[in-house]
């Protein structure tokens, strides 16, 4: 099952893209990437201290810049931040140089995902539930644009998630 396109998994915080990601890249032999990881290494401080000192904007910008040059490698899965598909370079970028997945998830299984999760900085607010709701809803239409296959990993076992991936990344190769 050699490729050599790229994997790029979307979707909200907490769907589960650095999981499943990184079962995908297990399985496929392939190099794994998570955006957020490489900017804070690049970095060499956490999202939500970019967050405080430079907002979102700035953030958002480090991550274009980020996805610019992930994008540019061969044969990777990539995990994104859950709000890499709000630029449109970036949606671009990721249609244009791999197989795109929509992990898609319910605001309860997110909610119960991320609920002692302290270093995702759009959550810090007295309603996550609320917050997450708010971003699915501005979100869920650009993942949906964004997509080439649409997997919904609240409902399905890791396992399943993993072998549906496969056969759709298989089948384009037919």
């Amino acid at each position: 099952m050699a490729r050599s396109e790229n994997i790029y998994l979307i979707g909200l915080m907490g769907a589960g893209k650095t999981t499943v990601g990184r079962q995908l890249a297990k399985a496929l032999k392939l190099p794994f990437y998570d955006s957020d990881k490489a900017i804070e290494e690049t970095t060499g401080v956490d999202i939500a201290t970019i967050f405080e000192f430079e907002g979102e904007a700035g953030f958002r910008d480090r991550e274009q810049k980020m996805i610019h040059q992930l994008t540019q490698m061969q044969a990777i899965v990539l995990a994104t931040g859950g709000g890499a598909i709000l630029r449109d370079d970036n949606r671009q970028r990721l249609q244009e140089n791999g197989f795109v997945v929509y992990l898609q998830c319910s605001v309860d299984r997110l909610l119960e995902r991320t609920k002692r999760d302290t270093k995702r900085p759009l959550l810090q607010t007295e309603n996550p539930r609320a917050r997450l709701e708010q971003l699915l809803l501005l979100r869920d239409p650009w993942y949906r644009v964004c997509a080439d296959y649409i997997v919904d990993t609240g409902r399905m076992s890791g396992k399943a998630v993993i072998k549906n991936i496969l056969d759709q990344y298989a089948a384009r190769a037919d």
